[in-house]
């Protein structure tokens, strides 16, 4: 099992890549299943829940055809063979229950596992459930399987969601663009993954207004074509990579990076005492002589702060002066990545929801294991801050969201390294 290995203390200097969203690739994948016709995907992240999706789609009969290193991908639904998604596939990534609106709206049915095998209310298939019957599908729950039909197709409605939930608007909007009639979903997430998506799907030729607002207005249409999208900025890596040079120190130019991707976050950075100005090529961050000063975070669906940035930011505030307060409200059990900090001398206090952190002079060295996928980025981070070498363990999390994170921070002057074994 693999290890990143890092010695901290070296500044850092340069320019880092920043992909294609993960998030935003996840959903625009499965938008191909609503035409017989080509999607091409540009500035596609090449990472492992990619080769996840890839994998549940062509189980279904999606061709899908990966050039330029995996950056450009061709998906083609001409001839799906299957409207069933398989526990086995599923399991691996939340996001593969997107498949369900697309199958209903086009095809009429699917057979979808829930993520995980679980019950619906311990991961909200509940708000994507209802919001699809709003529409005319007809769901049930067997043996951790939804079955869904729509007979003689989705009708337009008036879709309140009762929570912001991204991938819950994700799935209805696609669903929506099939539809006949008009379909207005109201509480819609506003996360700019949301917007790609529209762009995409307008290209297509879907009829869609109010992306990026919480109401969103769908007017259905017979049949999408063939389109060319270019996938957004991966908002939480350049969260990531911003932070980057407040663990170690120096100057860091993120290209692709942009304000209003991470608007919530800077104003944060900004408190603490980081720099982060524009540039044509993208954001540059770099934080002032001696340590970042303490802030309180509270995570928000967007446009408030990233919960997928809480982990990495939690890192930065443990070396930082005074104490910061971290409120996690989006999930459950999201600071599973606090235990192993204290392993390298942070003094953090947790009670349900709410982190206490009081910043230490210095970090120290460790081994520590990744219990997640932004848990893992930010014990890295932390190590890039860190006396001596620490250890990652378990970084298979860390593969499925971040390419090459070695080579992109090694290229800025990270001592940082991955061990196979």
């Amino acid at each position: 099992m693999d290890s990143i290995v890092v010695k901290g203390g070296q500044p850092l200097s340069g320019q880092i890549q920043i992909a294609g969203a993960k998030n935003a690739a996840l959903t625009l994948m499965p938008a191909t299943l609503l035409s017989e016709e080509p999607l091409t995907l540009t500035n596609a992240p090449r990472l492992s829940d990619i080769k996840t999706m890839t994998a549940l789609l062509q189980s279904l009969g999606v061709e899908v055809t990966a050039m330029k290193d995996g950056n450009v991908q061709v998906l083609s639904s001409h001839a799906l063979t299957s409207t069933t998604a398989d526990y086995d596939i599923v399991r691996k990534m939340r996001a593969s229950n997107l498949v369900l609106g697309p199958l209903l709206a086009r095809h009429h049915q699917a057979v979808v596992s829930l993520p995980g095998g679980c019950a619906i209310g311990a991961r909200p298939m509940d708000i994507h459930v209802t919001a699809l019957e709003a529409l005319g599908a007809e769901i049930e729950l067997k043996d951790g399987y939804l079955h869904a039909v729509a007979k003689g197709g989705l009708k337009g409605a008036k879709v309140a969601l009762r929570f912001a939930s991204v991938g819950a608007t994700e799935n209805v909007l696609m669903a929506a663009t099939l539809a006949k009639g008009t379909t207005v979903i109201e509480n819609a997430a506003r996360e700019p993954e949301i917007v790609d998506l529209v762009k995409c799907l307008r290209a297509m030729g879907a009829q869609i207004e109010g992306e990026g607002t919480s109401t969103i207005t769908v007017e259905g249409v017979d049949r999408l074509g063939a389109a060319s999208h270019a996938v957004v900025t991966d908002r939480i890596e350049l969260g990531t990579y911003m932070l980057a040079p407040v663990f170690a120190g120096g100057e860091v130019e993120c290209l692709g990076g942009r304000l209003d991707l991470v608007g919530s976050f800077v104003e944060k950075l900004d408190a603490a005492g980081v720099s982060v100005t524009e540039t044509q090529a993208g954001l540059k961050v770099s934080r002032a002589n001696g340590r970042a000063k303490a802030v309180d975070v509270t995570t928000e669906v967007f446009p408030g702060f990233p919960t997928d940035l809480q982990a990495q930011m939690m890192a930065m505030l443990c070396t930082a002066e005074g104490t910061s307060v971290l409120e996690e409200k989006i999930f459950e059990n999201r600071f599973m990545h606090a235990p192993e900090l204290v392993r390298m001398g942070a003094q953090i206090e947790v009670h349900g929801g709410t982190a206490t952190v009081h910043g230490v002079d210095r970090l120290k060295g460790a081994p520590v294991m990744a219990t997640d996928l932004r848990a893992s980025v930010s014990l890295i981070l932390a190590g890039l801050a860190a006396e001596g070498e620490t250890i990652v363990s378990r970084v298979y999390h860390l593969d499925r969201g971040y390419e090459h994170v070695e080579e992109k921070l090694g290229a800025v002057g990270a001592q940082i390294e991955r061990v196979t074994g």
